[in-house]
């Protein structure tokens, strides 16, 4: 059976003042989970930022998307996801990527190693921050981390460890997240640092089929199950129109793709809403895919036009 459709919002920064009604929106249009990135620049502090809206919240779940993990060592990383899970009663979703703006990397003057460096970074993290959720000591001799008689992160509630999400766009990262992760989100390579021109089309369907086909890889060696695993895909644009020509013209000349090919991209949801809804319902079917985060570009109403035509009639189906 596919995983029942769940759809989050990203959003990096809250209106000061009045976050807190914003966050209560969220919840009551009937998104299943509010998600922040983890970037420096003009964005909140995702830790900060999370623990405060699930304080406001009731039902919402609320999840890093994701947090680097070269700019906090996963001792501290450990604390406070078992902190964050605690204090939002089994709310949290814990996000984990090996980095890849180079920007954020310049800003700090943090060391950006290369792509297999940083991936076999994440993967030794991700071990050592199982363990401390686990385990009332921890052990590990790594290339990256070496831990002696590490204490274990705190209580958790009833719920458990929170749900491990990683997402990626290689070969390497999908299959370590086919081993680690609850939710892996599938992304475009971003092998310049950044987001460019040519990125969405790293998202056309038989690219999404061969990066599922990864993640399944990495669940069968470790012995699991690639269908426990709930695959997530970003949405960007939103575009709801019966004839959706333009948009997607626009979008393809854009991005070096075709309007075929911008159909076909989870990044972008274009057309009548009857189009997206089975083209959702197809890809679901295709990939695995069931869980949308749509990013909030700032274009006023996105939020509440996307929770109206898209979350409300889907979620839970």
């Amino acid at each position: 059976m596919p995983h029942a459709f769940r759809f989050g919002v990203q959003e990096a920064v809250l209106p000061a003042p009045g976050w807190q009604a914003r966050v209560r929106q969220i919840e009551e249009l009937g998104y299943s989970t509010l998600l922040v990135p983890d970037h420096f620049g003009p964005q909140w502090e995702p830790i900060a930022m999370l623990a405060a809206a699930a304080a406001v919240t009731e039902r919402l779940h609320v999840g890093s998307l994701v947090f680097g993990v070269d700019y906090r060592h996963p001792v501290v990383l450990a604390k406070a996801a078992a902190t964050l899970q605690l204090l939002s009663g089994g709310r949290f979703e814990f996000g984990l990527g090996a980095g890849w703006m180079q920007s954020d990397y310049d800003e700090a003057g943090i060391p950006c190693d290369p792509p297999p460096t940083r991936i076999e970074r994440l993967d030794e993290a991700l071990r050592v921050i199982r363990s401390l959720w686990n385990e009332p000591t921890t052990d590990f001799d790594g290339r990256h981390y070496q831990l002696r008689g590490a204490q274990g992160a705190g209580a958790l509630p009833a719920a458990g460890a929170p749900r491990v999400f990683v997402g990626g766009g290689g070969p390497r990262v999908l299959r370590l997240a086919g081993r680690h992760a609850d939710i892996v989100g599938i992304n475009p390579v971003l092998k310049e640092g950044r987001i460019t021109a040519a990125s969405a089309a790293d998202l056309a369907p038989d690219r999404v089929l061969q990066k599922v086909g990864w993640i399944r890889e990495g669940a069968e060696a470790a012995g699991r199950d690639p269908a426990s695993i709930e695959l997530n895909a970003l949405v960007t644009e939103l575009h709801v129109s019966d004839d959706p020509g333009v948009a997607r013209r626009r979008i393809a000349e854009a991005h070096g793709m075709s309007e075929a090919g911008v159909a076909g991209c989870p990044m972008y949801l274009t057309g009548s809403l009857a189009e997206i809804h089975d083209r959702i319902a197809q890809r679901r079917e295709e990939t695995g895919i069931s869980y949308l985060i749509l990013v909030d570009t700032g274009e006023p109403r996105l939020v509440e036009r996307f929770a109206e035509q898209i979350v409300q009639p889907l979620r839970g189906k």
